[in-house]
């Protein structure tokens, strides 16, 4: 599962990445194509929970220390900057839109700053360059079902030519494949073209410093929500407000420090975790906990997968040996202070095999030899 940041030359793509690894991974430049290969990063999704389940465990368990704490973690790709005309080879525009097709989602980054010392390399402005990028993937998307039409014109059973249909319909209309209604089937089927414009989105919105308060960000946030209405339907959900700049900078800092900045512009979190959990949930991710004196860790799943399979996250063995979940909220769990008052309350539930995992469950497996 990984996120593709993506988005014209100079629109603060790898400023964001770089703050998004709390270091400088990517060269960035004031250039196009500046980023050539693909940078790949593992960044850890804030959980606040981890925290206190650690302080739980170190009293319940009379440790000296706390226990080492693992969050779970998203990656995201850096990928250089496109420009109008790559779904036919401009820039280097064949090159990154592979790079495009291996990601699982997309996060657009729109610029909405103004900077005089900052080429707009192809940008003209956020309405603009957001029509700019979808164009150019569903350019690449009609021509991926122009090839399987010629191919599948013979063999093809009716749902396959049905979806073919539909799709190149639709995407010669400037439709984005996720928004091109097929049948349960014909979806299952057009998975197999890995269309660039299918993919789920984000749009980041990078403003300037200037903006970056609470007031201006719920401002910008519907603004730019009626602007993209125009070109998108998707839930102002999926709209991401962050300035990188300022995010570059915080990320130099430390936490006590960051807190005391973010409380000066009025916002409770930073931009970067407002992404990396947006990211998480447009994955379809959700996390189970587990609360030991070993470590303290946040393990990923997907929504709506069973307990047997959660337990074969943590080892293959554990879905052959299960034999029940014990389960607490964390709510619950953080509330009444660990598992002994959870089970003297009886919060702590024995589930079976089919119990489906719900986000901040804490969790013992119980496995069989």
């Amino acid at each position: 599962m990984s996120v593709g940041i993506i988005g014209l030359p100079n629109v603060g793509k790898s400023t964001l990445f770089n703050a998004l690894l709390k270091k400088q991974q990517a060269f960035v430049a004031n250039y196009p194509f500046a980023t050539i290969e693909p940078n790949v990063g593992i960044v850890p999704v804030p959980d606040e929970r981890l925290n206190k389940l650690a302080e739980i465990t170190k009293i319940e368990a009379k440790m000296s220390e706390l226990p080492p704490i693992k969050p779970a973690t998203v990656n995201f790709v850096d990928i250089a900057g496109l420009v109008k005309g790559a779904s036919e080879g401009a820039g280097l525009g064949n090159k990154f839109l592979s790079h495009i097709r291996e990601v699982s989602i997309i996060a657009h980054v729109v610029r909405a700053f103004e900077d005089p010392n900052i080429i707009r390399e192809g940008s003209v402005g956020p309405k603009e360059d957001y029509e700019a990028i979808e164009t150019e993937l569903i350019l690449a998307d009609l021509q991926t079902i122009e090839a399987a039409q010629s191919r599948v014109k013979r063999f093809a059973r009716e749902t396959e030519k049905s979806a073919i249909e539909k799709l190149f319909k639709g995407l010669n209309e400037g439709k984005p494949a996720r928004e091109i209604i097929l049948t349960p089937e014909e979806q299952e089927f057009a998975k197999t073209f890995f269309l660039l414009s299918g993919k789920l989105e984000l749009i980041v919105l990078n403003v300037e410093e200037k903006d970056y308060n609470e007031k201006s960000i719920e401002a910008i946030t519907q603004k730019y929500k009626e602007m993209l209405k125009q070109v998108q339907h998707d839930n102002e959900e999926n709209i991401v407000v962050i300035c990188a700049k300022i995010e570059s900078d915080l990320s130099e800092l430390s936490e006590a420090e960051q807190k005391e900045y973010l409380q000066g512009l009025g916002l409770k979190t930073s931009g970067l975790e407002r992404l990396i959990q947006k990211a998480y949930q447009t994955l379809g991710l959700i996390s189970f906990l587990t609360a030991g004196e070993k470590e303290v860790r946040a393990w990923t799943i997907e929504k709506g997968i069973k307990a047997v399979d959660a337990a074969g996250v943590i080892h293959t063995d554990f879905t052959k040996n299960f034999i029940k979940a014990e389960v607490v909220a964390c709510e619950d769990f953080i509330g009444l202070g660990g598992w002994k008052k959870s089970r003297e309350l009886g919060k702590a539930c024995l589930e079976g095999r089919d119990y489906i995992m719900q986000d901040g469950d804490v969790v013992e497996f119980k496995i069989g030899s």
